[in-house]
């Protein structure tokens, strides 16, 4: 049978439960709390597959670096100054030229009957001028031919006159035989006083008489020489001494004037012309020293033209070797070239991390003693191709990681294995 309970027994194992109950509560919440509060482990990363690099301070370059080829600095476009059919291409891209070698031929029968017509009727002016020439010669002879025969006249009509002048102051003559011989003597020094004149008046003109046929013969010269001008041109010359890169129309091919027919280019002076990013170009300045790596040797350069805007994100730069260049160079091979922008004395600086950008904020892992890498917010300034300047967060001699840690944003501190 049961044994009824005394009420105060099962009060007290009641009031046990309920302290039990509430301790174990405060237990679970309490940790709860503690586990809500813990910070995640730090995520460990393996040491070799991290790049790092080391804070140090001294003098700083800054540069720009761009890839590019190299091009001649004396390139000539050969146009075609006519039409005509190409009937022959004697020469082909990288033979050696000199100014005068031709590259190809063209056919163009208008031209070579506009050439002839041209100097035959160059030809025919010129014979009209000698003609008249000739002409004006002969005129100018008779005219020295009456003057010789009037001067010899008034040279005996003169003679007559002073003998009869004499004679009459005897009385051995009538004072109208005298009077008649020196009216004759007179009219004659007038007649010959006026061929004179009419002598040099003739040779004083006959520049301006000859000048029209003159005229006649210099414009007919000046078609001459242009129409052979463009017979000779049929015989496409180089024009420049160097190397034949390009040839850009073919056997039978039809052209017009001012089609580029042919490229010459001088490859003993070439230059290096690069594609600089437009926000690193801002600095870049024609003077600045350069360099030019060709893959077998580095050539010392300056920098000797800007273009004037930006294409495709990029600004071009031609920087020119101050030396020779290495062995290999030829027109456009594939090089590197590197700017020197300024140079900064005693600046901290590091390698330039994969977030890094100029005048910016980044946050680096900086590591430390206990085999860890921590957080850190850093201050940069310039940049140069491999390396930037450190201005805050960072102090000579720590050492940071450099690589691409995206990944662990969410993490202030790793562990390195």
């Amino acid at each position: 049978m049961d044994i009824a309970l005394d009420p105060a027994v099962v009060k007290r194992r009641r009031l046990r439960r309920l302290r039990y109950a509430s301790v174990a509560t405060m237990v679970v919440v309490a940790v709860w709390i503690a586990l809500a509060r813990m910070e995640p482990a730090a995520p460990a990363v393996d040491a070799d597959t991290i790049l790092r690099g080391t804070v140090k301070r001294g003098p700083f370059i800054r540069e720009v670096r761009g890839s590019g080829t190299l091009v001649p600095e004396d390139t000539r476009w050969i146009a075609a100054a006519t039409d005509g059919r190409v009937e022959r291409i004697l020469l082909s891209p990288g033979a050696a030229v000199a100014a005068d070698s031709v590259i190809l031929q063209l056919s163009n029968p208008q031209v070579e009957q506009e050439a002839l017509n041209a100097r035959l009727q160059l030809q025919s002016a010129q014979a009209q001028l000698e003609n008249l020439r000739t002409q004006y010669d002969n005129d100018l002879l008779t005219l020295d031919s009456q003057v010789a025969a009037l001067e010899a006249d008034f040279e005996q009509a003169r003679i007559e006159a002073d003998t009869k002048t004499a004679l009459a102051k005897q009385q051995l003559i009538s004072e109208v035989e005298r009077r008649q011989a020196q009216v004759r003597a007179d009219a004659l020094d007038k007649r010959l006083k006026i061929e004179v004149k009419r002598q040099q008046s003739a040779r004083d003109s006959l520049d301006s008489r000859l000048r029209v046929p003159h005229a006649a013969v210099n414009q007919a010269d000046a078609v001459a020489t242009l129409y052979t001008s463009r017979l000779r041109s049929l015989h496409v010359r180089a024009g420049l001494a160097g190397v034949l890169q390009q040839v850009s129309v073919e056997v039978g091919q039809r052209v017009s004037p001012g089609t580029n027919l042919a490229r010459v280019a001088d490859p003993r002076h070439l230059k290096a012309e690069l594609k600089i990013a437009e926000t690193q170009a801002k600095d870049v300045e024609i003077g600045q020293p350069s360099e030019i790596d060709t893959r077998n040797g580095i050539a010392v350069a300056r920098v000797t033209r800007k273009a004037p805007a930006a294409a495709n994100g990029t600004v071009t730069v031609d920087i020119t070797p101050t030396g020779p260049l290495p062995r290999g160079a030829v027109p456009d091979r594939s090089v590197d070239g590197t700017i020197q922008i300024e140079r900064l004395e005693s600046v901290l600086f590091v390698g330039r991390p994969s977030v890094s950008r100029e005048h910016s904020t980044a946050g680096l892992f900086r590591m430390t003693n206990d085999g860890r890498a921590e957080r850190v917010s850093v201050t940069f300034g310039s940049s140069s191709v491999s390396s930037i300047v450190v201005l805050g967060g960072l102090a000579e001699g720590d050492q940071v990681i450099l690589s691409d840690m995206s990944k662990w944003d969410g993490f202030d501190t790793i562990r390195l294995r």
